[in-house]
């Protein structure tokens, strides 16, 4: 009868938190379509003042038109998604190097040191990154990275003056990655050290070893860090909107070096920065909707990385 009682109690704890998360999916949706409904897929668009339109909806006030609405997000879904993806493909690859030298290479006395720091630096809030990057790396490349040749090339479109995507990008790297590498080393650590001996005793470097037999293991780990790393850098807001340059603009990759100086915002900071002007409706009903769309991402994220997991796990067994 305990035991009973305990699995109904376990399964009503969790439909609560089922319910509670649909909850609020239906409740950002709701609050975020009359954007939606407003500008239809050209929310997605480019073109326009992002910024510019943002305070319009504010000066707009408690009764604003179908003009007021008009949103073009573009910009902050693009330095979004170039921020996320360029932080999590640094991360993985340092991760899994990180792992094989802590499982593989170093000695018991310095993994009892790394791992440790590794978890702490794991839980570091994300306003002491952006620290770093606000007193430390935006004054480093303002001063000795960006010319004055560059500054006056982009004088009339953006200001260069150290936050960026290079520092966004090198921040958000530094903040995830601890967490992929806290995964990585528990994954391959898990892996029975007599599958590596097997391929030692065939006659196969050390090095390949590990690489075709246990990070072949792991791949499924290394997908669900890849994908926890990911959902934290879509939602990180404070760090980024204090080392972003926290402009409406969209990098251009074909401006060559200029492109990592260039600024940008992502929408978790956008969200963030305009937080006071949620009494406006307008803006209301924009905020939400970048809500809903980073919940939707992070969904996609979540449910793309449980089919990889599938896959490379049949294959693995194959």
């Amino acid at each position: 009868m305990t035991d009973r009682r305990a699995e109904l109690m376990l399964g009503a704890a969790a439909v609560a938190v089922v319910l509670i998360i649909v909850a609020m999916v239906v409740f950002i949706a709701i609050s975020a379509w009359p954007s939606f409904q407003y500008n239809g897929l050209k929310w997605f668009g480019s073109g326009g003042d992002i910024d510019a339109e943002l305070g319009d909806m504010v000066n707009a006030g408690g009764d604003p038109t179908a003009a007021d609405y008009r949103v073009r997000a573009w910009p902050l879904i693009y330095a979004t998604a170039l921020t996320t993806v360029l932080a999590v493909l640094i991360g993985v690859v340092v991760a899994v190097l990180a792992a094989i030298f802590i499982v593989e290479l170093a000695p018991p006395r310095v993994r009892a040191i790394i791992v440790p720091v590794v978890r702490l630096l794991a839980a570091v809030p994300s306003v002491v990154y952006g620290l770093v990057g606000i007193l430390v790396l935006v004054p480093f490349v303002n001063d000795h990275l960006i010319s004055e040749n560059q500054r006056e090339s982009v004088a009339y479109v953006i200001t260069l003056n150290g936050p960026g995507v290079l520092v966004s990008v090198l921040i958000l790297t530094l903040m995830i990655t601890p967490i992929m590498i806290a995964l990585t080393v528990d994954a391959l650590s898990a892996v029975p050290r007599g599958w590596r001996e097997g391929a030692l005793a065939l006659g196969v470097t050390r090095w390949r070893a590990v690489m075709s037999v246990s990070i072949r293991a792991i791949r499924p780990a290394i997908v669900a860090a890849a994908v926890l790393a990911s959902a934290r850098a879509l939602g990180e807001a404070i760090m980024l909107s204090m080392v972003s340059g926290s402009k409406g603009f969209a990098p251009q990759p074909w401006d060559g070096v200029l492109f990592l100086f260039e600024p940008l915002r992502p929408l978790a900071a956008t969200i963030a920065e305009q937080a006071e002007g949620i009494q406006a409706p307008a803006l209301k009903a924009s905020i939400y909707a970048m809500a809903l769309v980073l919940l939707v991402s992070s969904l996609m994220l979540s449910v793309g990385g449980s089919l990889i997991k599938r896959s490379l796990r049949l294959g693995t067994a194959r």
